[in-house]
């Protein structure tokens, strides 16, 4: 350990060699390389984290760099697990940083959550938001959460025993996930750059908190801040009993997501592969509902755009294609749309959905563009 590098946080009071010694010996998963986990990544790097794992299979966009600021406008384009990865690498040498960029699903989260001893869920969706809850839980390791919105920010920590009431989780405030397109999330509903680092940051500190036993760490506390007051105010979580069931076991687990498939998914999630098959079929219409100021731009001889606003319109119109794939930029909004069509039409037409969007797929795009 070098402890030149990390002298000023050594010589504080209740602090020092041993507290530096844990946070050397800690490892922490960050899932998500985006608002929140650009400088929670930063910061814990900093610190000296032993191993810092980073999960996120999204590559770089122009519209990410105003808040997610380990990136470049030369990076656009690249993996954000890997960029971020090399970035607090050059950071801070001494540590071990491993990147995943792969993305995160029930059946490779236990895997990927097991390695490590802390979590950090730096995510902008409510699927990922319950799927990391729920492998915590089972494997019982401590979450930082974190969420932003607008010019307001979340904070709290999971899976963690204070001493007073038994560990709580992200369904003891919210026990249901709210149907797709429900709640948008800030790629949708916009997010001032600046918050996302201060809430990121305010997750690193948690992180180290509770590494080393300083301070009192949010456990079993929602952290609510909002940006225009600067105003902070706290909100106690305790149990919510018998509002949610649990998984008890792995095997639980894995057939609980077959059963949110088999309730939830009405229309078909595609990929980026099947969406360039559909450019191929006859009877097929391709529809862009984003508004018209967004990038990138698509072809519109391939791509019709129909905004999301005008669904109403868009639900009276009537297609002769069989076929009706719906695309938006994270795959939210097509989602509400597709929910919304196959409820129009029933098993008269295929309603598609690009899942992860335009964000997720952009590769794809851009021999389209």
């Amino acid at each position: 350990m070098n402890s030149e590098r990390y002298n000023r946080q050594i010589i504080l009071k209740g602090f020092g060699n041993e507290a530096q010694e844990k946070l050397s010996n800690a490892s922490v998963l960050v899932i998500g390389a985006g608002g929140l986990g650009c400088p929670a990544l930063q910061y814990l790097a900093g610190s000296g984290i032993g191993h810092i794992g980073i999960v996120d299979n999204d590559v770089v966009s122009l519209s990410n760099l105003h808040r997610q600021i380990l990136y470049k406008t030369d990076d656009i384009g690249k993996l954000k697990s890997t960029t971020a990865a090399k970035q607090i690498s050059t950071l801070n040498p001494d540590i071990k940083v491993t990147d995943y960029p792969t993305r995160l699903e029930r059946k490779n989260i236990l895997e990927l959550i097991c390695g490590f001893d802390y979590v950090l869920d730096g995510t902008d969706n409510f699927e990922s938001r319950y799927l990391i809850n729920d492998a915590c839980f089972l494997l019982k390791k401590p979450v930082v959460f974190a969420a932003v919105s607008g010019y307001e920010g979340q904070v709290a920590i999971f899976h963690v025993n204070d001493g007073h009431f038994p560990p709580t989780n992200y369904r003891d405030i919210f026990p249901v996930a709210p149907l797709s397109g429900e709640l948008p999330n800030c790629e949708e509903n916009g997010v001032l750059g600046v918050l996302s680092g201060i809430i990121g940051t305010m997750q690193a500190a948690e992180t180290i908190k509770l590494i080393t036993k300083i301070g009192s760490p949010l456990i079993n506390r929602l952290l609510n801040y909002n940006l225009l007051t600067q105003v902070f105010y706290e909100i106690t979580i305790i149990p919510a009993y018998n509002t949610y069931t649990m998984p008890k076991n792995k095997s639980e687990f894995i057939e609980q997501g077959v059963d949110e498939d088999n309730n939830n998914q009405h229309f078909i999630d595609i990929d980026g592969d099947e969406l360039l098959n559909f450019l191929k079929m006859e009877s097929t219409i391709l529809i862009d509902i984003r508004e018209p100021h967004e990038y990138p731009k698509l072809n519109t001889t391939l791509f019709h755009q129909i905004p999301i606003i005008s669904l109403p319109e868009l639900l009276t119109q009537y297609f002769e294609e069989q076929n009706i794939v719906l695309i938006c930029q994270h795959g939210i909004r097509s989602e509400a749309a597709a929910e919304a069509m196959k409820e129009k039409y029933g098993v008269n037409k295929n309603i598609f959905n690009l899942k992860g969007g335009i964000s997720r797929w952009m590769q794809h795009f851009i021999t389209l563009t």
